[in-house]
């Protein structure tokens, strides 16, 4: 039997209009099961919910729908689904055979757009709005792709994408990551650098041969898969921070001169952040620019540095203060790797999780602060708060900077220290402290206190000898400050509700950086 294409969402996010579209680009029949139902009633939808009642209509519902998802055809055939059919418990396990595409949509976007179009259910905005966090769960946890809503097209240019969707490993899930120069599917799943190198040729740009670029660590667990899926060539440099530097990237640009790298090839970024940013940054100059396709193996870049195309290198003065934005041509986030990881390790990623939780608030702070594990669902949920804050600014001009919590102080005591004394995360732990001082925020420090500490994390500066002074003058030289002035600081009023451009006393960084020195 045929594996269709199904696309699901709430009422406004234009599951018909774009299913028809993607139809039409491939060339398939289209089937919207509201028309069907209408043929089979012979009356609006609207009239069946008056005169038979929504019980009726959901039980008829059910039956089109099933019947189509369980036709044994061998045809593709493209599927728009109404809201409420996934409220059936059967036609739930039918799109387990079928790739479940979802359409995002806000609620205010939503309410917009069925406002007195006749609809039955979108008459009473409290109900509407009751509604659309009801469901919001039921589509999340059928979808195997998300894609933006509102965006006209996106399905089609995405369509590459969600073939190769189609011939990943099982239970993958796929993100649509979109910005200002860019866009991309992130893969999140069991086994997905399986498809790096020829299984990704049919996206834009990745055409040409597959360069693998890591480090020793790195490559003695994880670069199997990549041989597999075809890489072409391999550069490593040695591990750790101490090596994010121009020299290390002169090291890789040679060796890709020496493999006769053109163009039409691209990148492949196997490790964590420092991998991620040199990798990145070193694609972004090659030639002036060649794609590569990030592949995190540690927690800190599989929820946060992966996505966003930031990219650089250290100076010894400043973190990452040489490097452009270049945007992923895909990210490839294969859980598995996470295995190999030491506690220390996966400990330090866990403050980028707890940084997430706090910006995004909502049911992803609430699962963090329960004291969930960083699974797949975690790492999706990171994955995704992060690209819609890169969506709405790709920059750094404004929302984006909310990603920085914690990374101020955080940066200044990696440099101050030297770089390699603290882990990356290990930084952004104490720098989430002395914010949420800096907010003025005692509860909530606490519980994040608790938190960091329960995964390993340190929570004070014990062994370290720390000048509170000279962590704020190196707050100075952070990327964010745009004069001679302070460098903004990002704050937290609430979790879900953090703002950025906030201006800071020096004193009261001094008190925060001191809070954090044993007594």
């Amino acid at each position: 039997m045929a594996r269709l294409t199904v696309v699901i969402g709430f009422m406004g996010a234009g599951k018909t209009t774009l299913a028809r579209e993607l139809a039409a680009a491939r060339g398939v029949e289209h089937v919207d099961t509201d028309d069907l139902l209408v043929a089979r009633f012979g009356r609006p939808i609207e009239t069946v919910f008056a005169q038979d009642g929504e019980a009726a209509f959901r039980a008829a519902e059910a039956e089109v729908v099933l019947g189509l998802l369980d036709a044994p055809r061998d045809a593709d055939m493209v599927v728009s689904l109404g809201g409420g059919s996934v409220l059936h418990e059967d036609v739930r396990a039918a799109l387990s055979r079928h790739t479940v595409v979802l359409l995002d949509v806000p609620l205010e976007t939503a309410w917009a757009r069925a406002e007195g179009r006749g609809r039955p259910l979108a008459r009473d905005r409290a109900a509407f709005a009751a509604l659309h966090a009801e469901r919001a769960e039921i589509y999340e946890a059928l979808a195997d792709a998300r894609l933006p809503q509102a965006d006209p097209g996106v399905i089609v240019r995405a369509d590459a994408a969600l073939r190769v969707l189609e011939s990943a490993p099982e239970g993958t899930r796929m993100l649509w990551a979109s910005a200002a120069t860019g866009e991309y599917p992130v893969y999140v799943g069991r086994g997905v650098l399986a498809l790096a190198g020829a299984p990704l040729a049919g996206l834009p740009g990745l055409g040409g041969r597959s360069i693998a670029i890591t480090d020793e660590a790195v490559a003695e667990h994880h670069v199997g898969p990549l041989v597999t899926g075809g890489i072409a060539g391999l550069v490593e440099f040695p591990p750790g921070e101490e090596h994010k530097t121009l020299a290390t990237c002169e090291r890789v640009w040679t060796a890709l001169v020496e493999q006769n790298v053109t163009r039409a090839d691209h990148l492949v970024a196997l490790g964590g952040g420092v991998v991620g940013d040199l990798a990145g940054f070193v694609a972004s100059t090659f030639q002036r620019g060649i794609p590569v396709v990030q592949c995190p193996t540690t927690v800190v870049s599989q929820v946060d540095s992966a996505y966003g195309g930031k990219t650089g290198v250290d100076l010894p003065a400043a973190k990452n203060y040489v490097g452009a934005y270049h945007q992923p041509a895909a990210v490839l986030v294969d859980t598995t790797t996470l295995a190999t990881l030491p506690a220390e390790e996966h400990a330090a990623g866990y403050a980028e999780v707890v940084k997430t939780a706090l910006i995004a608030g909502g049911p992803l702070w609430a699962k963090v602060a329960g004291g969930a594990p960083v699974d797949d669902d975690v790492i999706f949920a990171c994955a995704r708060t992060k690209l819609e804050v890169v969506a709405a600014d790709e920059r750094d001009g404004g929302r984006r900077q909310v990603l920085n919590l914690g990374h101020t102080v955080g940066h200044a005591l990696e440099t101050t220290l030297g770089y390699g004394t603290l882990r990356h995360g290990e930084a952004v732990g104490l720098g989430l402290l002395a914010a949420l001082r800096l907010s003025g925020l005692s509860d909530l420090r606490g519980q994040v206190r608790q938190l960091l500490s329960a995964a390993g994390l340190p929570v004070t500066l014990q062994g370290h000898d720390v000048d509170p002074d000279t962590i704020v003058a190196a707050t100075r030289l952070d990327k964010k400050r745009t004069d001679t002035a302070r460098t903004p600081f990002v704050l937290v009023r609430a979790p879900g509700d953090v703002v950025h451009g906030q201006d800071v006393a020096d004193d009261d960084i001094a008190l925060a950086v001191r809070e954090l020195s044993p007594s």
